[in-house]
């Protein structure tokens, strides 16, 4: 690789510990004005069916507002993803790292699994039982 490509590679990864506090800022600015461009979930829009994480950008983003009652109805990891996307901004800022040290694996895995539990109860009471457990598009 050449000179100029690692140095532009050195920039980009001082460059990276922004990138919680970017997200998060859109957050906020998706929560303040909801018609913003995002993306649609692949899963459901060929399947019908909602992903484990489908309706959690808004809820995310609904909290960052502070609207936590209608962040609860789309998704209940919103405030929780909210938080965490605050506590990662901050964290990077002052460490100037893009992965915190205190962040491992298991902490990722228990948080995938209660996910995927949190999205099997809610299928289960959509398509099993027929109530309403997921939003009205």
């Amino acid at each position: 690789m050449s000179t100029a490509g690692r140095r532009w590679i050195r920039r980009l990864a001082r460059c990276g510990p922004l990138l919680p506090l970017g997200a998060t800022g859109f957050l906020v600015l998706k929560g303040l004005h909801p018609g913003l461009p995002g993306l649609s979930c692949p899963l459901r829009a060929l399947t019908g069916i909602p992903c484990p994480t489908c309706y959690l950008t808004r809820a995310t983003a609904a909290s960052l507002v502070g609207r936590f009652n209608d962040a609860v109805a789309l998704h209940a990891f919103g405030p929780v993803l909210a938080a965490g996307l605050v506590l990662w901004a901050l964290q990077a800022l002052r460490t100037g790292r893009l992965v915190p040290r205190v962040l491992r694996g298991w902490h990722l895995a228990a948080m995938g699994a209660l996910l995927l539990l949190y999205w099997a109860g809610r299928m289960g009471l959509t398509y099993g039982l027929g109530l309403q457990a997921f939003p009205l598009r």
